[in-house]
């Protein structure tokens, strides 16, 4: 039947951009999302997340990694960090500037601290959204519930190609993503190269 093909397809999906989803502790209560950018330790995740500080990293099989804090953008929320760390699973790219509204998207992360929940839901529109109007650029609108903790986590497309950083909560079903596009500008001009291995 095509509802359980779709389940297999999307549970298929959701366990492979998991491995490439880490978890951001700063030792105390507080406990946000990374997404694995490339496999030598490069991680992306949003400046409200880290505020400044370099938190401790734990990969999905569960190894404790300390960080540095590499970059940092607090207008635009983003933050990338770097472990000593290499082979570290990635999630393949897809194209924010492609995503039209109803496509589906999924949004992964650890809201409330429950480690790897994913949420689903459509695209609304990727542009400068009302409830952001001083946003300097796109951001992905999307009819999903992200909580506190999904935060700097992988939204990616059906096929569970990354399509941007979850960054926050605009409503009921509302979430945000900071596109592709603009994720990759921030690593060409904070660290000089947007590609990933």
């Amino acid at each position: 039947m095509l509802p359980d093909t779709f389940n297999e397809q999307m549970t298929a999906v959701i366990q492979q951009v998991r491995r490439s989803l880490v978890q951001l502790t700063n030792g105390q209560m507080g406990s946000g999302a990374g997404t694995i950018w490339h496999a030598d330790g490069l991680i992306l995740t949003n400046a409200h997340v880290v505020q400044r500080h370099a938190p401790q990293v734990v990969l999905a099989d569960g190894r404790a990694f300390s960080s540095r804090l590499l970059a940092t953008d607090e207008t635009l929320d983003l933050a990338a960090l770097a472990i000593e760390a290499h082979d570290l699973p990635t999630v393949e790219l897809g194209s924010s500037r492609s995503l039209r509204a109803g496509d589906w998207v999924i949004a992964v992360g650890h809201p409330w601290g429950v480690v790897g929940v994913a949420s689903a839901g459509t695209v609304i529109d990727v542009g400068v959204p009302v409830e952001l109007p001083r946003y300097p650029g796109d951001l992905i609108q999307v009819g999903l519930q992200l909580r506190p903790g999904h935060s700097g986590g992988p939204m990616v497309d059906g096929n569970g190609r990354l399509v941007g950083i979850n960054t926050m909560i605009a409503g009921p079903q509302v979430g945000l993503a900071i596109p592709l596009h603009t994720v990759k500008q921030f690593l060409r001009d904070r660290l000089g190269h947007a590609n990933k291995n």
